[in-house]
């Protein structure tokens, strides 16, 4: 039997100061960590943060200071090169060896780039390596990124099958309220399921060094939770908080339990990370022919149209009482749904996909 794999998630204002300086202390910790879980059977992935914001410093710059995102792409490159050498000289003094992944959205998007991805994930591990793996800032694509490492580690939970992802935060988990404004918000240690009420708890980005905030973490549970992966978020500073984590010890954090079914890459990338640019509203029996039959979306069940997009957008399906019960990567834009709305596949002229939304790249979206 192979051993348990856990991904950990660590963020910018845990590896990095507010100056902009690699905390030591604080990746000599992670490390000491990953050498537990090791100890105990476990194989670790790290997904971290950190580059842009160590990269700034070294180039007298800061955030607020810059204007446009190639600078920030060459402050990435900067601080990448930085990182990585805090995190060899960590995992060196324990005896470990790290191999840096750098990772892009069309990694997880194209069948062949998913398998040489994981291919490669997994070699490092049956090797004994521990894999450091970030997004490639340095060639971002500013259309297409995951938008924060909260996303890119609970996709990197999904590629290598990970039985648990670790989110290291500045906050305990997530709370019945904003601990920043409320006295009286409590821990949650447990969610079955994430509902609309958890979401508006989760509020906003807690550090200026840090894209995400417990909102895209909470948006990154969901992902992996519908990966078959238990996910747990958890206060980075806490004393052995891994390894008190994949042990599930009580109180550790906020741990959301995994779902039974599992969604194919492409699909959790198209309906958790890919922002919507519009929806379509279709008729009962479009729904129906997408849910109960698996069915791709044809002009014939739509209805209306909202937004303005091109093909390959995102876009929300949607029932005729508001119900969104879908999301897809369209292969028509707005301007032509609207302008063919409940027509016949026969009706169509030539050279139009007959689908709005093919089944491939359709997911139906957990009540």
């Amino acid at each position: 039997m192979s051993r348990p794999i856990v991904v950990v998630k660590v963020g910018s204002s845990s590896v990095v100061t507010s100056e902009g300086r690699i905390d030591t202390d604080a990746l000599s910790k992670l490390v000491t960590e990953v050498d537990a879980c090791r100890g105990s059977g476990w194989r670790v992935v790290v997904v971290t943060s950190g580059a842009i914001a160590a990269g700034l410093p070294q180039l007298g710059l800061r955030a607020d200071d810059v204007k446009g995102d190639d600078v920030l792409r060459a402050a990435s490159a900067v601080g990448q090169t930085s990182l990585m050498r805090a995190f060899e000289v960590a995992l060196a003094e324990r005896g470990l060896l790290g191999g840096q992944v750098l990772l892009a959205p069309t990694d997880f998007m194209l069948r062949r780039r998913y398998l040489k991805s994981r291919g490669t994930l997994q070699a490092l591990l049956d090797l004994g390596v521990v894999p450091i793996v970030n997004e490639n800032d340095a060639i971002a694509d500013d259309e297409i990124r995951f938008g924060d490492n909260d996303r890119l580690a609970a996709l990197v939970a999904h590629l290598v099958e990970a039985n648990q992802l670790v989110l290291l935060t500045d906050t305990a988990g997530l709370f019945t309220a904003d601990p920043r404004t409320d006295e009286s918000a409590s821990l949650i240690e447990e969610i079955i399921e994430i509902d609309q009420t958890l979401e508006e708890a989760a509020g906003g980005p807690r550090s200026a060094r840090s894209r995400g905030g417990m909102a895209s973490k909470l948006a990154a549970a969901k992902i992996a939770t519908w990966s078959g992966v238990e996910t747990v978020i958890a206060f980075a500073g806490r004393p052995m908080v891994l390894p008190d984590a994949v042990l599930g010890v009580t109180g550790v954090g906020t741990v959301f339990r995994a779902k039974a079914q599992r969604l194919p890459a492409r699909k959790l990338w198209i309906g958790f990370a890919l922002p919507a640019s519009g929806h379509l509203v279709v008729d009962a029996g479009a729904r129906r022919a997408l849910e109960r039959q698996q069915r791709s979306l044809l002009p014939a069940g739509v209805v209306a149209v909202h937004g303005d997009f091109d093909p390959d957008d995102a876009v929300e399906i949607q029932d005729q009482d508001g119900v969104v019960f879908a999301k897809g990567q369209v292969r028509w834009s707005s301007s032509l749904i609207a302008a063919n709305l409940g027509r016949r596949t026969s009706d169509l002229g030539d050279g139009l996909p007959h689908e709005v939304i093919h089944r491939d790249d359709l997911v139906i979206l957990p009540d």
